[in-house]
């Protein structure tokens, strides 16, 4: 299967998950267990056991890179989960550019839909709200609002935006 064909298997699997995340407001579990053994097959083939080691340190990365902004309701599991399951086949060096990439990415997404639709100032009043409430109450509330606001950015569109620049050989 080779490079080629591991980078195949990255933008394969970040593929589907945009495809679920956009129709189904969700990434399945189903999916994402798939994608782990299938990451995890890949990696003890290329590597044998220490392609295991590759895989474990690869999916840990994002749980502790990550695991505050899903405390704080601001990235859904799903998302973290998509990314261990990039960071096993990925490892961890290459899996804390992809969240680097993902972040930059959709910053600049967000910074388009803000001036192409304006309402930068209500998101910048909306997080200091949030931040007060969290220190005020000690309460974690969801940060996106509910419904399909044009704010709510699906967030596996920046992370296969971001595979697709690993896939080119960017990073």
């Amino acid at each position: 299967m080779g490079v080629i064909g591991g980078r195949i298997l990255l933008l394969t699997i970040t593929g589907v998950a945009v495809l679920m995340d956009l129709y189904q407001m969700k990434i399945k579990n189903s999916w994402i267990l798939f994608s782990m053994l299938i990451g995890f097959g890949y990696d003890l083939w290329r590597g044998g056991w220490n392609g295991t080691a590759f895989f474990i340190s690869g999916t840990g990365i994002p749980l502790v890179v990550l695991g505050w902004l899903f405390y704080f309701r601001m990235l859904g599991s799903g998302d973290i989960k998509l990314f261990c399951v990039l960071g096993g086949i990925m490892g961890p060096v290459h899996i804390l550019w992809c969240i680097w990439y993902a972040f930059l990415t959709g910053g600049l997404l967000s910074l388009a839909i803000l001036i192409l639709c304006g309402g930068f100032s209500q998101r910048i009043q909306y997080l200091v709200k949030y931040m007060k409430t969290y220190i005020r109450t000690g309460e974690r509330k969801a940060y996106y609002r509910n419904g399909t606001a044009w704010e709510n950015i699906h967030f596996t569109v920046p992370v296969f935006m971001s595979v697709m620049l690993y896939a080119g050989g960017m990073y």
